[in-house]
């Protein structure tokens, strides 16, 4: 989710789900320890429980990039071991790690010996010519040595070369079979399911089914309001911190504010937004209302108010026709 979950996305995807575990985009150890990014840290108190999630593939600045994630505020800390894009291979992070679980085993010693907060890896079942089979338990062998009790199991194979990063999260089969066999193989784990999960009906289905926990990404992205919005209420038993979509919508605005009285553009926050009205009347005249008017010089809530009355005219007309009928 690079260049997706920053923290403008995260404080929107918290005021539609109070209790879902948020995670940050990968942010690489090396642009932390020798770039002096700590900007990329950022994040406000509201968006707890929140992880940082890091890409590299040496243990001393893994390490010292998970000191620096402690020292920020951070819940936890996840090395990221899924990620197929070539900015990815060529710094020998991300997915290609799957080939070397020795590796991963050291890197995740020197993050455990070096914070209090709990770290974890998120994984491919394999990469290339692998065998999942043989692959995913080797790899689960090597992190649960290593002291991890946390995984994220993406159910596809990544395939370094020949897929694009957007062909390797369709292309490849799932196996979501192989991850359940390895929660019984791995009994003292916390395996979370991931990839393929497109609907909370998905995610239900999948705990019921034994899973303690799941993932979902670009669905909860692309449909936050179908996703994130009763997952509070149907996951946990408790109510959410919006009851609609345009509550959720007045929840954002103190966040907006804040961010442009910084300077910033108001499509850096309403990017994360557009797709929130998905599936509803209205919805595609939010998004290029949204993806035009926010980018215009000086754009500001009364953006947002306009891309509303959008909504609740086609809302209205779409009622009239149904009366009418």
């Amino acid at each position: 989710m690079m260049d997706w979950t920053d923290r403008h996305c995260r404080a929107f995807h918290r005021v539609l789900s109070r209790r879902t575990l948020l995670y940050t985009e990968m942010v690489t150890a090396p642009a932390l320890v020798r770039g002096r990014a700590r900007h990329l840290l950022r994040f406000d108190p509201s968006e707890h429980p929140v992880v940082l999630q890091l890409g590299g593939s040496d243990p001393r600045e893994l390490a010292e990039a998970a000191r620096m994630g402690e020292a920020e505020g951070y819940d936890g800390v996840d090395l990221n071991c899924g990620c197929p894009s070539d900015r990815v291979q060529s710094g020998t992070f991300g997915a290609v790690l799957m080939r070397e679980p020795a590796r991963v085993a050291d890197c995740v010693d020197a993050m455990r010996a070096a914070v209090r907060i709990e770290v974890s890896v998120k994984c491919r079942i394999g990469v290339d010519e692998q065998d999942p089979s043989e692959a995913l338990p080797r790899f689960l062998e090597a992190v649960r040595a290593a002291g991890i009790r946390s995984v994220t199991v993406h159910a596809r194979k990544a395939w370094l070369r020949g897929l694009s990063p957007k062909e390797n999260r369709e292309v490849p089969p799932l196996d979501h079979a192989l991850v359940a066999r390895m929660r019984a193989a791995f009994p003292d784990l916390r395996l979370t399911l991931n990839g393929g999960i497109r609907s909370l009906e998905a995610a239900e289905a999948h705990l019921a089914d034994g899973f303690e926990s799941v993932m979902i990404g670009r669905a909860a992205y692309e449909r936050p309001g179908d996703i994130l919005l009763s997952a509070d209420e149907r996951l946990h038993g408790q109510a959410g911190p919006a009851s609609s979509r345009e509550e959720a919508v007045e929840a954002m605005k103190p966040h907006i504010a804040a961010h442009l009285a910084e300077g910033g553009r108001l499509a850096d926050v309403t990017r994360h937004m557009l797709g929130l009205f998905a599936g509803r009347p209205g919805a595609r005249a939010w998004r290029r209302h949204l993806s035009e008017a926010a980018r215009r010089p000086g754009a500001g809530l009364d953006v947002l108010r306009e891309a509303l009355d959008l909504v609740n005219a086609a809302g209205a007309a779409s009622e009239q026709e149904f009366a009418a009928r």
